[in-house]
């Protein structure tokens, strides 16, 4: 079976997670800036099997796109456009940033540690990709 890649994009940094190949469980992968994340993706790719990509889709409070959708988008259209084969799903990424930030302090990360912006990206990809995975039971 093949892995479920998540993704939290960000104008600047990438947050990603991937499930373990019976797409049970979700795990945080990586953070990696916006202009690399691509060529980071084919990279991982070519040595594990990824059936689908979740995208997180930032809504704001009221159900309407957040302004965030404007970088998401075109990402969403050159990463379809390099790997045609793999389905795209959106997944409600709203309070993932408060929540990822709550798992720091849940696990007793100082401070410093907790501002750690890359850190953020990842759990909140691992927080994207669970929420699919719970949903999909």
């Amino acid at each position: 079976m093949a892995r479920i890649l998540a993704i939290d994009y960000g104008q600047k940094r990438v947050g990603l997670a991937v499930t373990d190949p019976l797409q049970i469980t979700a795990n945080g992968l990586d953070t990696v800036a916006s202009h690399e994340v691509l060529d980071y993706i084919g990279r991982y790719i070519e040595k594990e099997p990824v059936e689908k990509f979740v995208i997180g889709l930032p809504k704001q409070m009221n159900g309407q796109d957040s302004q965030s959708m404007q970088y998401i988008k075109p990402f969403a259209v050159k990463l379809q456009k390099k790997f045609p084969d793999i389905e795209i799903i959106y997944v409600d990424e709203r309070f993932t940033s408060v929540l990822a930030h709550q798992t720091m302090r849940d696990a007793g990360l100082k401070k410093k540690d907790r501002q750690n912006k890359e850190l953020v990206d990842k759990i909140s990809a691992t927080i994207i990709l669970q929420s699919y995975l719970t949903s999909n039971i």
